[in-house]
């Protein structure tokens, strides 16, 4: 019985290890290949913390492991919720606009999650091409053009006429893009209008709230997040969350 039990621990350990340096390699490959974000800091942090709880497994007490379990079940709770909203779409395609919300730019090149969100944008817009489309986003650390234009010329570049495109090239945050591109929509339409807040599935929770927040009539439409940068920005995202809801 003792052996089985030891022959488990080990399993478990061995299984957390091999998680927690694979995080911390996956860290280390988004620092190489996308803009740094205080996720990239959030999953270095729990990498270790994984890499420590397997070494040192063995010598915590089972009370505190039971504790470590039931607290780990809020976040995995969290990143559920916020994957399904994502995922959820009420638009109708009746729409007049589409926020497309900024993401990092190396150079003039989008990043992977932002051409997933300018393809799903591009989805829309095919099915309903009298909607205008608001690219966001300022100047960029790693970038030599704003995230606004690098974004209009992806699009122009795949049959979006220029003038269904408006630039919002100011913003440096989600509250910035949406207060801004409402400004923007204001003089353009001069009255009342509705729109579709297009980002990352991770993302769309906040911007939805967001963009109510400053007073915009807005359905989510989410699009899809590379796998390896799953765990840096559900991290980021929920600590985004939370400072929304008590800050």
């Amino acid at each position: 019985m003792y052996r089985r039990e030891e022959n488990k621990n080990k399993i478990i350990r061995a299984i957390l290890l091999i998680i927690g340096i694979v995080s911390l390699i996956g860290v280390v490959f988004l620092q190489i290949v996308t803009n740094p974000t205080i996720g990239f800091m959030l999953q270095a942090i729990l990498s270790v913390f994984v890499i420590l709880y397997a070494i040192f497994f063995n010598k915590i007490h089972r009370k505190i492991h039971i504790l470590i379990i039931c607290v780990c079940l809020i976040p995995i709770a969290f990143v559920l919720f916020l994957g399904i909203y994502g995922n959820m779409s009420n638009v109708d395609y009746k729409e007049d606009a589409v926020i497309v919300l900024g993401a990092g730019v190396r150079g003039e090149t989008v990043s992977l999650n932002l051409a997933h969100r300018l393809d799903r944008a591009l989805e829309y817009w095919n099915e309903n091409p009298n909607a205008v489309i608001v690219v966001t986003g300022g100047l960029g650390e790693l970038a030599t053009i704003t995230e606004a234009e690098a974004m209009a010329r992806y699009l122009i570049a795949r049959g979006v006429p220029q003038e269904s495109i408006l630039l919002e090239d100011k913003s440096t945050s989600t509250y910035e893009n949406l207060t801004f591109a409402k400004e923007i929509l204001n003089e353009h339409f001069g009255t009342e209008f509705r729109v579709v807040v297009v980002t990352n599935d991770f993302h769309i929770f906040r911007a939805v709230r967001t963009a109510r927040q400053v007073g915009l009539d807005v359905t989510g439409k989410g699009a899809y997040t590379l796998w390896y940068t799953r765990p840096a920005n559900y991290l980021r995202e929920m600590l985004a969350v939370v400072n929304m809801w008590f800050f």
